[in-house]
C-alpha cells in the first residue's frame, strides 16, 4: 500500500487526507443518527402516558432524544395557547434538524471534489508523460511514473467519492425519516396537550 502511495505522488495526500475526514464524518453520524438517540417509540409512549394523566408528569429524563427535546420546548412553555406550543416545538424541531445535519455539508463536498482531486493527480501525471518526452528519444521509466500518478489518483479518488456519496444519501433519507416521525408524534401529543 505505501509502494502504491509514493508512485501515485503527491496529489494522493489530498485524497488521503479527504478520506480521514470522511471516513471520521461517518462513524460519528453512524453513532449520533442511531435510532435510540433520535425518535425511539418507547419516548413517545412516554409522553402519551405523561399527558394522559391530569396534572400531566413529565417523564424522566425529559430531554433524552430528539423527540424528547421537541416536546420538552412546548411542556415548558409558559404560553398555553396552541400557536405559543406550536411555534415552540417547530423551533426546537428546525434545532434537532440543524443537529442531525451536522458534517453532513462537509461529507457531500468530499464526495464532490474526491473526483476532482483524483482528476488533478491524473492531469499532473499527464503532464510528467509529456515532460518526458523529447524529439529525440522518450524515457519508458518516466513515462510509466507519469501513467501510474495519472492511474492511481484516479481510482483514488472514486474510492474516496463513492462511499462518502452513499453515506450522504443514507444520513439524508435517515435525516429526513427522523424528522418525519418525530412531526407525526409531536402533531400527536399536541393534541393531547391542547386537551390538558
Amino acid at each position: 500500500m505505501w509502494q502504491i502511495i509514493q508512485e501515485a505522488g503527491w496529489p494522493i495526500w489530498l485524497n488521503i487526507t479527504a478520506s480521514i475526514i470522511g471516513l471520521a464524518i461517518i462513524f460519528e453520524r453512524l453513532w449520533t443518527l442511531r435510532y435510540t438517540a433520535n425518535v425511539p417509540g418507547n419516548r413517545i409512549k412516554a409522553w402519551q402516558v405523561a399527558y394522559a394523566s391530569r396534572p400531566p408528569i413529565l417523564p424522566e429524563n425529559p430531554q433524552q432524544t430528539a423527540i424528547d427535546r421537541i416536546i420538552y420546548a412546548a411542556a415548558i412553555s409558559n404560553d398555553r395557547h396552541k400557536d405559543a406550543l406550536s411555534d415552540a416545538m417547530e423551533n426546537q424541531a428546525r434545532i434537532e434538524n440543524m443537529r442531525m445535519e451536522r458534517f453532513l455539508t462537509t461529507l457531500g463536498t468530499i464526495a464532490a471534489m474526491a473526483p476532482l482531486m483524483g482528476l488533478l493527480g491524473t492531469v499532473i501525471g499527464m503532464i510528467e508523460i509529456f515532460a518526458s518526452q523529447s524529439p529525440t528519444d522518450s524515457d519508458p521509466v518516466l513515462l510509466a511514473h507519469g501513467i501510474s500518478v495519472a492511474l492511481y489518483n484516479t481510482a483514488f479518488g472514486l474510492i474516496v467519492a463513492i462511499p462518502a456519496m452513499i453515506f450522504y444519501r443514507y444520513f439524508r433519507n435517515k435525516i429526513n425519516r427522523y424528522m418525519s416521525d418525530a412531526e407525526t408524534a409531536a402533531n400527536r401529543l399536541w393534541h393531547i396537550m391542547q386537551r390538558n
